[in-house]
């Protein structure tokens, strides 16, 4: 699926004739991912005629009507689909405070807000009572990675990215992929032990190994750098006991921990204490919740940070919600076939 903003937008128009089944076999459900990929359009559309003040409200609200037609189609029983409220909150404390300190918290597992049930479906967690600040949510966000929102330090983690096709065909014991975007620090280094301490972040992936140089005792990993110091690095999982090796056992090791994220796939840092990824999907709405609601309710405040003459987040926001125009067709449109079961790119 290879397709611009505006093309994805007329090809998710195209699917509400012919909905995926779990909408088309209720009407309830199917009004609902009718009009409500409708509305998400519409808002969305909106957004690219207003500039940063105004944006992330757009945003954020088209991104959750977006959210009802995704779960429309889930395959959940009883009223599971329907989603009430938001799910997920700020501490309206940390509002005057640093950009990248704003408290972000979720509701807890079996609420009916749209993050809680949302998440649900898409396996992707909660992190209920232990807030998690906006900055580590925006560093989820491939986008971001050369924006943050804090001062940089070892301590930040970012996705990595890689492209499943270059897995080899037949069989073989390792599942070898490029890993490419690991900061300046990691692949400057050079280093087993800042490879080491950088993957820990990363759930899924231990037991990894690596293209390295030198010696066979210090494995020095055997990085190639960018112009801009970020590096990339081809590395292997071997397969579980009793797999042959196949095409299919590697893909399937390789994205048990990945998440899709449009045309890609990346290994994404956990938050809090959790042992799992955030789905890409969740992680924007974590971030355009926040925007939006900082914008709706402390204008004053939100006006200070897009401002481009006295804030250092002010262009990075920019960016952000600029790129959301993009990528939320993009992540819907590939969340949705995912929900389904690979029906919509079947057809």
């Amino acid at each position: 699926m290879n397709l611009s903003g505006d093309e994805l937008w007329r090809w998710l128009r195209g699917t509400r004739w012919k909905p995926p089944k779990a909408a088309k076999a209720d009407q309830e459900r199917r009004e609902t991912y009718v009009f409500a990929l409708e509305q998400a359009e519409q808002m969305f559309r909106a957004a690219a005629t207003v500039g940063p003040a105004a944006q992330p409200l757009l945003l954020f609200y088209g991104l959750s009507q977006a959210g009802r037609a995704v779960m429309a189609t889930a395959p959940v029983t009883g009223d599971e689909w329907r989603l009430v409220g938001h799910g997920i909150s700020q501490d309206p404390k940390t509002f005057a405070g640093p950009l990248a300190e704003i408290a972000v918290t979720t509701s807890r597992e079996g609420s009916r807000g749209s993050f809680v049930r949302l998440s649900k479906a898409l396996d992707s967690p909660l992190w209920q009572d232990s807030a998690v600040p906006l900055g580590t949510l925006w560093d989820c966000l491939p986008e971001n990675r050369l924006s943050p929102l804090n001062a940089v330090t070892d301590e930040r983690r970012t996705p990595l990215g890689l492209d499943e096709r270059t897995l080899s065909g037949g069989q073989h014991p390792l599942a070898s992929v490029d890993i490419w975007d690991f900061p300046p620090w990691v692949a400057s280094a050079g280093s087993v032990e800042a490879l080491k301490a950088y993957m820990k972040a990363f759930p899924g992936s231990e037991g990894f190994d690596y293209l390295w140089r030198g010696s066979s005792e210090a494995k020095e990993p055997d990085f190639s750098l960018d112009l801009d110091g970020w590096g990339g690095l081809p590395m292997h999982w071997r397969v579980p006991p009793g797999s042959d090796g196949s095409f299919e056992d590697r893909r399937t090791l390789i994205r048990a921990m990945t998440r899709p994220y449009g045309r890609s796939r990346y290994l994404v840092p956990a938050v809090g204490s959790n042992a799992k990824s955030v789905h890409p999907l969740m992680t924007w709405w974590a971030v355009l919740h926040t925007l939006s609601m900082l914008a709706r309710y402390e204008p004053a405040q939100w006006s200070k940070h897009i401002h481009v003459d006295s804030s250092q987040q002010a262009v990075p926001l920019e960016s952000l919600l600029e790129k959301a125009l993009s990528t939320m067709p993009i992540l819907l449109a590939y969340t949705l076939d995912e929900l389904s079961g690979g029906e919509l790119t079947s057809r």
